[in-house]
């Protein structure tokens, strides 16, 4: 599901960038949204209600549905290794998510939506599914009509592409050289507060 409510305050509440635009604004105002923001005294959060904040950063952060996190961690303990870690490469193994990294979109909003759109080719395939998931080698093209878009060069311009991605910025392909580790992945998230709100 495509959350498109207030990006910014949502930003200040889970207090981690959504979109190049709430990243600075959360460097000017840090704090939570409302009129008691800045002054709030903050009780002790239970177990529960830090998990729940963890999961909803790790949520919107993909911009998916509860319904889809939750898929992905279904998916994830029926594989073997650190529950945590497969659903993260999981995660990263997204279309909208391979496009974002690559620097063909500015957030993840608007790499889903490019996606949607059918901008983008894997091995020479019309893909527009943003959950497709890409293997590892699988080779991302822009679509010829699509190259001219000014989205790709500003896109291009805030990039910053992970080691486990391979980008060509002026062919404008992409490729998932590997799964990357836990450390790698540029989301503000613990993962294991993730994996124990869905074991409850």
């Amino acid at each position: 599901m495509k959350y498109t409510g207030p990006k910014i305050k949502k930003a200040r509440r889970l207090g981690v960038a959504l979109s190049p635009k709430s990243e600075k604004f959360l460097e000017r105002r840090p704090n939570p949204p409302g009129q008691h923001g800045p002054n709030r005294r903050r009780g002790k959060q239970s177990d529960y209600g830090r998990q729940l904040t963890e999961k909803q950063r790790l949520r919107y952060q993909y911009n998916m549905s509860e319904k889809q996190l939750r898929g992905v961690f279904e998916k994830a303990t029926r594989k073997p290794g650190n529950t945590g870690e497969v659903m993260m490469q999981m995660l990263e193994s997204r279309l909208d998510v391979v496009v974002l990294r690559a620097g063909m979109a500015r957030s993840i909003y608007q790499a889903r939506q490019m996606v949607s759109h059918a901008h983008f080719r894997v091995n020479g395939k019309k893909v527009n599914i943003p959950s497709y998931s890409v293997k590892i080698g699988d080779k991302i093209t822009v679509r010829e009509k699509s190259k001219d878009l000014d989205a790709f060069v500003l896109a291009q311009q805030v990039a910053k592409t992970p080691e486990y991605i391979t980008a060509n910025d002026k062919e404008l392909t992409a490729e998932l050289n590997r799964l990357p580790n836990m450390e790698e992945v540029p989301v503000t998230c613990e993962i294991s507060l993730v994996v124990e709100y869905y074991a409850r």
